[in-house]
């Protein structure tokens, strides 16, 4: 038994290959800003990108004034903190 194919059974299945693709993008586009803006910033990145010393950092992570979390002897600090607190201080 032969099954015949239509133009409009080709176009359908050209828009759900369309779809289906688009979908993929979109995941590989957040992937990829997720990766090349990471939530959590190692303790060199901060200081490298604040130009800021090591007692610095520390006292904003004693003080509480950024989220931290310790990895394996390694600081990670929260990006967002990071970019509220400066702007919150050029803000008088």
């Amino acid at each position: 038994m032969e099954e015949i194919v239509t133009k409009d059974d080709l176009r359908q299945f050209g828009l759900l290959l369309f779809d289906k693709i688009k979908i993929i993008i979109q995941e590989i586009n957040f992937t990829h800003a997720e990766s090349t803006h990471p939530e959590w910033i190692k303790t060199k990145v901060v200081r490298k990108m604040l130009d800021i010393s090591a007692g610095s950092i520390q006292n904003l992570r004693v003080t509480q004034k950024v989220r931290y979390k310790k990895v394996l002897g390694s600081y990670y600090y929260n990006r967002e903190d990071l970019k509220k607190l400066f702007s919150d201080e050029s803000n008088p």
